[in-house]
C-alpha cells in the first residue's frame, strides 16, 4: 500500500488597508457608513476564512493599530505592512513571515472585501490547490485569492490580475465557489452580496444604515 499524503494546512494571508481609507468606490454612503463597511467586509472575511478545515490561522496584514486590536480578538495573528505601497510587495513579505512561523503551511492571499465568503467555498477552492492557482473575481477580470508553495508565491494583484496569473503558470480553480467570487466594489456588488447573504458584521452595519 502507497504512504498516505500528509495532510496539508494553509496559512490565509489578508491585507487590510485601514478602514477609513477603505471601498472609495463606495462614495454613494457616507465616509462613517464607508469605514464601518469596510471593516464588516474583512472581520467577515477572516471569519469564514477561520472556520475553514486545513487553514491553520489567519494572518492579517494591516497599518491600523486600532483595527488590529479587534482583528486579535476575533482570532487572527496580525503583523504591520512594511511596503504599504505595493500590495504583490506585502503579500510577498507576508508569506515570508508566514513561512517562519508556519513552516509547513501553503501561504494563500486572500482579499479582505468578500463579506458573503462561506468555509464551504473556501474550502472546496482549497482542495483544488496543487501548486500555484487562482480564483477569478466575478467580474471576470481580477482575482480574489492566489495560493502557491511559498518557493512559487509570485502574487500579481492588480488590474487585469486574472490574466497576469494564468500567464504566470497559476492554475484556475473551476469550482464555482460563488461567495469566493464576490469582492465588492461598487455599490451593485454590494446589492448583490446582501441578496446572496453577508456575515454577521457586514448584516449589523447594513441594517444600522437602514435605520
Amino acid at each position: 500500500m502507497a504512504p498516505l499524503s500528509p495532510p496539508r494546512s494553509f496559512v490565509v494571508i489578508v491585507p487590510v488597508k485601514p478602514p477609513a481609507r477603505g471601498k472609495s468606490r463606495l462614495d454613494a454612503l457616507p465616509a462613517g457608513q464607508r469605514r464601518d463597511l469596510a471593516a464588516a467586509f474583512a472581520r467577515d472575511t477572516v471569519a469564514a476564512a477561520r472556520k475553514t478545515p486545513d487553514v491553520e490561522i489567519v494572518l492579517v496584514v494591516t497599518d491600523d493599530f486600532r483595527f488590529a486590536a479587534d482583528l486579535r480578538a476575533d482570532g487572527c495573528e496580525v503583523i504591520p505592512d512594511g511596503v504599504s505601497q505595493d500590495l504583490n510587495a506585502t503579500l510577498r513579505q507576508a508569506a515570508a513571515e508566514a513561512g517562519r512561523r508556519w513552516p509547513d503551511a501553503v501561504p494563500v492571499a486572500l482579499c479582505a472585501d468578500l463579506p458573503c465568503l462561506s468555509s464551504q467555498d473556501l474550502a472546496a477552492a482549497l482542495a483544488e490547490v496543487d501548486g500555484p492557482a487562482f480564483v477569478r473575481d466575478a467580474a471576470g477580470s481580477g482575482t480574489t485569492m492566489y495560493a502557491a508553495p511559498r518557493a512559487n508565491f509570485e502574487p500579481s494583484f492588480g488590474v487585469n490580475s486574472a490574466a497576469r496569473h494564468a500567464t504566470h503558470g497559476a492554475r484556475e480553480i473551476g469550482s464555482p465557489v460563488p461567495t469566493l467570487r464576490l469582492d465588492v466594489d461598487e455599490p451593485a456588488d454590494l446589492v448583490e452580496a446582501i441578496v446572496l447573504g453577508v456575515g454577521a458584521h457586514t448584516a449589523q452595519v447594513w441594517r444600522r444604515r437602514a435605520q
